[in-house]
């Protein structure tokens, strides 16, 4: 999967997120299965969802974190197809 940053990310009907501190478990109700995000993921997770697009999530992550720029641009790309690929998120265009 190539990611395109100028797209945005949504949140599918189907999945159900509930925060738990400052970690969160994601629950996609069509199979069942569920994935745990820790501190730092449920940050990417907030900003990735309700941001216009990945860019300017990648962007504010960026200004809020003390991270190379392209490793950070690789933990996002690794974290939204992880996602996609369970059906916990779902890329549209920009």
């Amino acid at each position: 999967m190539s990611l395109v940053f100028s797209a945005r990310l949504a949140v599918p009907a189907h999945v159900l997120v509930r925060q738990v501190e400052n970690e969160s478990v994601l629950l996609n109700l069509t199979s069942e299965r569920y994935f745990g995000l820790d501190a730092v993921g449920t940050r990417m997770w907030s900003v990735l969802t309700t941001s216009p697009s990945i860019q300017a999530a990648y962007e504010a992550l960026m200004a809020e974190y003390d991270v190379e720029d392209e490793r950070l641009r690789q933990n996002i790309e690794e974290l939204v197809e992880k996602l996609v690929a369970n059906g916990l998120l779902e890329v549209r265009s920009g």
